[in-house]
């Protein structure tokens, strides 16, 4: 009898191309999901991947094995329905640290209560990694910043980044800009180097953070001046513009994406969020 957990696994591996992104897929560690398809290559009788560093492609028997595998799953989810029994959908939502995240995470919280078969596995991150992540399927649903018309999209919704500094605090000397940024690959870091730089200003890196909450507290600091969405900034932020010396910042937009092959509950999901989102949007004109 093969079983079906350790089945799961191995099609995960062969679908993620690596035990890693296999444990991301299923929520287990990478060491589990190892152990998974050791125990399933022992009751195979043979080895069924190659393994070159963190790379691995099926061996011969890993390749009959796989389409069984498929089918017995299938079969098995099959019956469950049959019987009545259906089995909880997983949708892996991606969302951007800041774009009103105590509201946006309340409204996937009533999303979430509305749908009990749904599972949600919410990441918040950076808004480079989780356009990437939903490009290769590793993410079926994510809000995230972008250059304005760089692709299709379920919905977007235009921002304009604005200069932001510490409300008690001096305009630091521009020359070099100290910039307070998000981490490489940020959009608004990039927004703040390039207008600096076609302006002639030099600049440097005065205070770096992979989070919003970083950022806010470096500024209201007075350790420098950032490029972030006006909707950002609180009592211990003011905003900055040509008067202050620093040039003009294009606009960029925020995207919802819907990943190919996404469960059909992801539509649902994004739905949500595109009503929200343009709630958010409407009380910020």
């Amino acid at each position: 009898m093969l079983d079906l957990d350790l089945l799961r696994a191995f099609v995960s591996v062969v679908d993620a191309g690596g035990f890693t992104r296999a444990g991301e897929r299923v929520h287990r560690t990478q060491s589990t999901v190892s152990q998974q398809i050791k125990r399933l290559e022992a009751e195979a009788g043979q080895p069924l991947f190659l393994r070159a560093g963190r790379r691995v492609r099926l061996t011969e028997p890993g390749e009959r094995l796989l389409g069984y595998a498929r089918r017995i799953l299938a079969l098995s989810a099959e019956a469950k329905a049959a019987l009545g029994h259906t089995a909880p959908v997983t949708l892996r939502l991606g969302i951007p640290d800041d774009f009103a995240l105590s509201a946006l995470t309340r409204a996937v919280g009533t999303f979430a209560a509305a749908r009990p078969e749904v599972r949600l596995a919410v990441r918040c991150g950076v808004s480079c990694d989780l356009s990437a992540d939903l490009a290769r399927g590793d993410l079926d649903v994510a809000l995230h910043k972008r250059e304005p018309r760089s692709g299709s999209a379920y919905a977007v919704w235009p921002e304009q980044p604005c200069w932001i500094a510490g409300a008690d605090h001096p305009l630091p000397a521009l020359d070099p800009v100290p910039l307070v940024a998000f981490t490489h690959g940020c959009l608004y870091r990039s927004r703040a180097i390039h207008a600096l730089e076609a302006a002639g200003l030099a600049w440097r890196i005065a205070y770096e953070s992979p989070n919003l909450l970083g950022l806010q507290a470096a500024l209201a600091s007075g350790l420098g001046i950032a490029v972030l969405e006006r909707r950002i900034v609180t009592a211990e932020h003011r905003i900055l513009g040509t008067a202050d010396g620093l040039p003009p910042v294009p606009p960029t937009e925020i995207a919802l994406g819907v990943a190919d092959g996404a469960p059909p509950a992801a539509l649902d999901l994004a739905a949500a969020l595109a009503r929200f989102c343009g709630t958010v949007q409407a009380h910020a004109a």
